[in-house]
Order: C-alpha cells, then sequence, then structure tokens
C-alpha cells in the first residue's frame, strides 16, 4: 500500500459543532488523537469530522461524533454518557470500531482470517472446468 501524500489526522480534520466551543476543540482533539492512525490511510482533503453535544452537562446528555470520507458512506456514532469525557472515548471507539469494519469488509485480501476462509478445500467444485460446458449448437 503507497502511503497517502496528505494524511488525515484529528488534528487536521475535526469541527466543532453544536455545543462545543472553539475553546474545546484542542483538548477533544488530543482525546481523539488515537484515531490518527485509523485516519492515516485517507486524504485530509477528502476526511471530516465533527463532533457535537446536545443538552451538554444536562441528564441525557447525546454525544455525536460524524464522519465523512469521500467516497464512503458517512459514519455517525453517538453516546449518552452522562460523562462528558467517557462519551467522547465512547464515540471515538465506536469510530475506530466501524472504521476498521469497513476497511476489512473492503479489503478482504489483507485480512489473514478472510483469505484462509476464502480459499476453497479438497473436494469443491472446481470453477475452471470448462470441459464440461456444453457445445454450442453452430449455425452459420
Amino acid at each position: 500500500m503507497s502511503a497517502v501524500a496528505n494524511p488525515a489526522t484529528v488534528a487536521e480534520c475535526l469541527r466543532v459543532g453544536a455545543g462545543f466551543s472553539q475553546g474545546d476543540r484542542n483538548w477533544i482533539a488530543e482525546q481523539f488523537a488515537t484515531l490518527d492512525a485509523r485516519l492515516a490511510s485517507f486524504h485530509a482533503d477528502a476526511t471530516e469530522l465533527e463532533v457535537s453535544v446536545k443538552d451538554r452537562e444536562a441528564r441525557g446528555q447525546k454525544v455525536t461524533l460524524e464522519c465523512w470520507i469521500a467516497g464512503r458512506q458517512k459514519i455517525v456514532t453517538t453516546s449518552s454518557e452522562e460523562d462528558l469525557h467517557a462519551a467522547l472515548n465512547d464515540v471515538r471507539d465506536d469510530l475506530r470500531r466501524r472504521l476498521n469494519d469497513a476497511k476489512t469488509r473492503q479489503e478482504p485480501r489483507h485480512n489473514k482470517h478472510l483469505r484462509e476462509e476464502g480459499q476453497p478445500g479438497p473436494g469443491a467444485p472446481s470453477t475452471d472446468d470448462t470441459a464440461e460446458a456444453p457445445a454450442e449448437s453452430g449455425v452459420a
């Protein structure tokens, strides 16, 4: 796999939405920094992250992390944890999990388990048996 020229990072791609101020952005970016390794395979200019919170610091607050990567479906993760830091960790970890799942689905050749499971076992019908194909009736 070739390295991405301008890899996505949380610091470069994160926007703060409703419920957060620009002053919150740095500590949230620090808390999300572990996502950088997962985001590095995408171009920074094709990746966006937005974190928002509804009813901040109230019972029933809801943190939402949205991720847009060009050419892929938007991923939305949410948490209703009452502690804001716990909620941010929750959406971060869920996004990492979903990015890993999406990568595994898209590129099974890099997943040893899928590679081994995908091979037909002995006695499985061969796909290159063309000798048994019925002959076409020749009309000239």
